[in-house]
């Protein structure tokens, strides 16, 4: 490699250093702190069907189902579905039936399937029973607060609102693998989505939460349109922003527990997010080199070793100047984004120590991610390609249909 060349490259390394740093930055600002949320209070002006697809059990699974069993909405129907008659989900489903007969709480069986993603096959069997014009789809492992549909639903009150979905706050249930996968969601990817939400950037949707009208949802084509997608939650907002509707990052951020107890099972999981964002936004896929800091870091303290250790020079001691206060700052940041991230202080210090291997497992499943074709999603082997079919009604039509 000549001069020139090896010139070039160590300053391509440093800018990748510098826009690391800039990026832990904005992320450590954009994070909010636990339990500080605005919320929406014009609710109230609307009934809901809230659809909940279950597929076996989890650990806290009748814990986090019971807090959409006590809403301070005035009106809502809970809708679970199952695809087996065996499924261990329907005791617990009987449970909530028993623990709260004021409830509205109906339980789906349908074995039916429509395309390659069962969970989609499952809410078009439970969309069937949906009786009221908003709809919320939210994911089994999550756990809200009394307030929830209230706040979910207010900005659909808005015409131009197609898509309401939320943010969420892991937390680990078990051992070691269980804390990494949690951060995992709190200091990578809910950081980043606040990064492009800052940015200007709406083309997102999130399983934990989608909240819609009826009416959108029949402009789309119903959840049919779904039915082979992989990313289904990114897909449904996305339709509906074709139809010229809005999608909002509602203020609320729901708890979703991760139980992943092993080294593989964690991987798998975490790979599948990384080839799902991979085949619905490559170049977005692409960006997320600059999000793993600690790896960065590293590169960029030894460059400066390298650099302070050779012959001096101007152009040495700049890019020496540069690297001190990218790793410098990039370090303080990083720190910041844990502090921001974590949701007691307890666990601050408790996984301080797992922040550079936790960046730099990222690192390792973002390169995986760059190839394969195929995620393991519930123990089933799916293709990454998403086979979406386009919304068959346009936003002017919605309008002269209302």
């Amino acid at each position: 490699m000549t001069l020139h060349a090896s010139c070039l490259m160590t300053w391509l390394v440093i800018a990748m250093c510098c826009a690391t740093t800039t990026y832990a930055v904005v992320a450590a600002f954009a994070m909010p702190f636990f339990g500080k949320r605005s919320r929406n209070r014009n609710v109230g002006w609307a009934s809901v069907s809230v659809l909940k697809p279950l597929c076996g059990t989890e650990p806290r699974l009748y814990e986090n189902l019971e807090t959409f069993c006590n809403q301070a909405h005035p009106c809502f129907q809970l809708l679970f579905g199952v695809s087996s008659p065996v499924d261990p989900a329907i005791g617990v489903v009987r449970r909530l039936q028993a623990a709260y007969p004021q409830c509205d709480i109906e339980l789906v069986i349908d074995s039916r399937v429509h395309g390659s993603n069962l969970k989609v096959s499952n809410l078009i069997n439970m969309a069937e029973r949906a009786r009221h014009d908003i709809i919320v789809l939210a994911d089994s492992d999550i756990a809200v607060e009394p307030d929830y549909l209230d706040t979910v639903i207010a900005p659909l009150a808005d015409p131009d609102t197609g898509v309401v979905t939320c943010l969420y706050r892991a937390q680990s249930v078990g051992g070691f693998w269980p804390r990494l996968g949690a951060m995992f969601i709190n200091e990578w990817f809910a950081p980043s989505v606040r990064v492009a939400h800052a940015g200007g950037s709406r083309r997102f949707g999130f399983g934990a939460t989608l909240a819609l009208r009826r009416e959108t949802l029949a402009g789309i084509g119903g959840f049919e349109t779904l039915k082979d997608c992989l990313a289904d939650d990114y897909w449904l907002a996305e339709h509906a922003r074709t139809l010229g509707l809005n999608t909002v990052l509602s203020p609320v951020m729901v708890a979703t527990d991760v139980i992943e107890p092993t080294f593989t099972t964690l991987w798998l999981r975490e790979l599948r997010w990384l080839r799902t964002i991979r085949s619905v936004n490559p170049p977005g896929f692409a960006s997320l080199v600059v999000t793993f800091t600690a790896p960065w870091l590293v590169i960029g303290a030894l460059m400066l070793l390298g650099i302070e250790n050779g012959e001096g020079g101007t152009v040495h001691a700049w890019m020496s100047g540069i690297l001190w206060i990218s790793t410098i700052t990039g370090s303080f940041a990083r720190i910041l984004l844990h502090v921001r991230s974590a949701r007691y202080s307890r666990s601050f210090w408790h996984d301080l120590p797992l922040v550079p291997l936790r960046d730099t497992l990222l690192a390792l499943q973002w390169l995986a991610a760059v190839f394969g074709s195929h995620v393991v999603w519930r123990g089933a082997r799916m293709a990454v390609v998403n086979r979406v079919t386009q919304p068959r009604t346009s936003i002017v039509e919605m309008s002269d249909r209302g």
